[in-house]
């Protein structure tokens, strides 16, 4: 008698089954856990959603408009001219939504709508509309940023804009 070996293969899964739950089960439920804890984090203390309200920020940014907050942006940095930013306005749930156009120890005006820094006019590429506003020279803290709107075709008087204590920038908003 000649003796028959037997092989064994591993029991195949359906490939709907794979697909769906992956090969071991319990390895998947972990990484579900995982990403949804990673999920909750991310989205609850870093990464904050944003609903524009408002059209002091257009073209760039339209009214309505879901955009995301990065909190952990200027860990390694200090904020920079040309960055749009999340500014704690009043209470946690009420920000403003700007752009940085002058740095601590500037002096920032407006002359005729074109935004000069120390002297120097500041080239504004995200600015579309025409502006005519004119505001005298300001000079910015040593702890300050001069945030402005980038829809300056509207009267001065009805923008929320000007110096903003760095402690109120909450992050920088990603596109």
């Amino acid at each position: 008698m000649s003796a028959q070996t037997e092989t064994t293969s591993p029991p195949r899964h359906g490939w709907l089954r794979v697909m769906a739950i992956g090969r071991n089960p319990r390895n998947t439920v972990v990484r579900i856990l995982i990403l949804v804890a990673g999920c909750f984090v991310v989205f609850k203390f870093i990464m904050l959603p944003l609903r524009v309200t408002g059209i002091s920020m257009e073209p760039t940014y339209k009214d309505r408009s879901i955009n995301f907050l990065n909190r952990l942006a200027y860990l390694t940095h200090e904020p920079r001219r040309g960055d749009v930013v999340s500014i704690r306005y009043a209470g946690p749930h009420v920000v403003l939504m700007k752009r940085i156009v002058g740095l601590p120890g500037e002096t920032i005006e407006f002359i005729h709508g074109i935004v000069f820094i120390n002297g120097s006019p500041l080239a504004e590429p995200y600015k579309k509309n025409p502006s005519d506003w004119t505001l005298p020279p300001e000079v910015i803290g040593p702890d300050e940023y001069f945030v402005v709107g980038d829809n300056r075709d509207m009267p001065a008087h009805d923008h929320v804009f000007g110096r903003v204590e760095r402690a109120r920038i909450l992050g920088k908003v990603l596109l």
